[in-house]
């Protein structure tokens, strides 16, 4: 387990050493969206009964957070040793697919989980936050920062150049992350469109991490962490199969 370890230090290290720019960023953006979020609807909206709208704004923010910068690192790390070359020297060491994977999931699990704690400690100076099931919240940051980590490792296998990395994360990511329900509820969406957001898996990641916090969601929360598991193990797979082929990284 040498070479795993190595390398998931070096990607620890990798967004560590500009920390305020991967970190720091991310944070300063989600509270720049709570502060305006909150000053133009915070007393004109209403979710859950006897939740603030502020309130119910920063467990979105966190979770946006964590699913972002997941999948900003492993795509990012990915396509930047592709384009310098040297993830010939990771390809050359005696690592399997599987450390391969383990390693850049696993850092960028940690990215992700960093800069949402960090979004959630400058956050909670603005509002009273309570954790009503913790451990649902803990798990659905856990599968959702992993399911990111790997579709980022996945968009970083197939892309050739960082225009293709931007249009991924322009196209689909973000898209999906902010139509999942950060700012809303989708019972407050016309029936049709909540039709479409159930075919979110953002959705679901987004709607069981706030459970977390006021033990009220849209969905069942143990229905939406199947969906999270069963998404995360789809793309898992495909990963490492591709991984295990070379797939755009030995010729």
């Amino acid at each position: 387990m040498t070479g795993f370890a190595t390398l998931f230090y070096k990607e620890l290290l990798r967004f560590w050493k500009v920390g305020f720019q991967t970190v720091g960023g991310p944070v300063l953006s989600a509270l720049l969206y709570l502060v305006i979020f909150a000053q133009a609807l915070g007393s004109h909206v209403r979710v859950f009964e006897g939740v603030p709208y502020t309130a119910f704004l920063v467990p979105g923010l966190v979770m946006m957070s964590v699913l972002q910068n997941a999948f900003a690192n492993s795509s990012s790390s990915l396509i930047q040793s592709k384009i310098t070359g040297n993830l010939v020297f990771v390809l050359l060491s005696p690592l399997s697919h599987l450390e391969f994977f383990a390693a850049y999931v696993l850092a960028s699990m940690a990215r992700g989980l960093g800069v949402g704690l960090g979004v959630l400690a400058v956050t909670a100076w603005f509002v009273d936050l309570s954790f009503v099931a913790p451990l649902w919240a803990l798990a659905f940051a856990l599968l959702g920062s992993a399911l990111l980590g790997v579709l980022g490792l996945l968009a970083g296998l197939w892309a050739e150049k960082f225009d293709q990395i931007a249009a991924f994360q322009s196209f689909l990511i973000l898209p999906l992350t902010m139509l999942s329900g950060v700012f809303y509820s989708i019972h407050s969406l016309p029936p049709g469109w909540q039709k479409v957001s159930h075919l979110n898996p953002f959705f679901y990641m987004i709607d069981g991490f706030r459970y977390g916090f006021f033990g009220a969601s849209d969905i069942a929360p143990a229905a939406s962490l199947a969906v999270v598991a069963v998404s995360l193990a789809i793309v898992s797979a495909l990963a490492l199969r591709l991984l295990k082929q070379g797939y755009k990284i030995r010729t």
